[in-house]
């Protein structure tokens, strides 16, 4: 069963899905970074060329593709559940944790850092937040199916891997 980390831009995906999977000894893909590799392009580039509706698509066949017998931690971007029934691949295909954070603290991680993201690079103060909140309300339906919702206090590397634990651990009891 693969370990899904899902959640707007800027909610860490990346970032704990790759301490997470060092610490349960496991390997972490980062679905954008592979998606570039395969394209040699960058997501922005990817957006430009081809379109969003074309980068939903290649999201999908990334899933798709996924080897099934092999536990692999996987930072997916943040549009990713929101397309072709992702949602629900991800779910059958292993445990999808939420990384919900408040848009402030998304819209300052967005504001500060050094990637390029298509959505909203022209977008800065109250407009930035207005865009995330707008957003956010049109993907929290996706978002909140997933199995695993920790608070903001339990997203660290230590609650999370204790979490991952006890939830496959209650597969081994039955």
């Amino acid at each position: 069963m693969h370990i899904f980390f899902v959640g707007y831009m800027g909610s860490g995906k990346s970032s704990l899905g790759k301490r997470v999977a060092h610490e349960l000894l496991l390997p972490f893909l980062d679905s954008d970074k592979e998606i570039e590799k395969k394209y040699n392009r960058t997501i922005p580039e990817i957006f430009s060329e081809l379109g969003e509706a074309k980068f939903r698509e290649i999201e999908k066949e990334f899933l798709d593709n996924l080897p099934l017998n092999e536990k692999v931690v996987i930072s997916t971007g943040g549009g990713t559940p929101c397309f072709h029934g992702n949602m629900d691949k991800m779910n059958e295909l292993g445990l999808t944790i939420y990384l919900k954070r408040p848009v402030k603290e998304l819209a300052h991680r967005i504001e500060n850092s050094k990637k390029s993201r298509p959505l909203v690079d022209h977008l800065q103060g109250e407009d930035l937040d207005e865009f995330i909140a707008e957003h956010l309300t049109e993907r929290e339906s996706f978002y909140s199916i997933c199995k695993i919702i920790p608070s903001r206090e339990d997203q660290t590397v230590k609650r999370l891997v204790e979490m991952i634990d006890t939830y496959f651990s209650s597969f081994e009891k039955k």
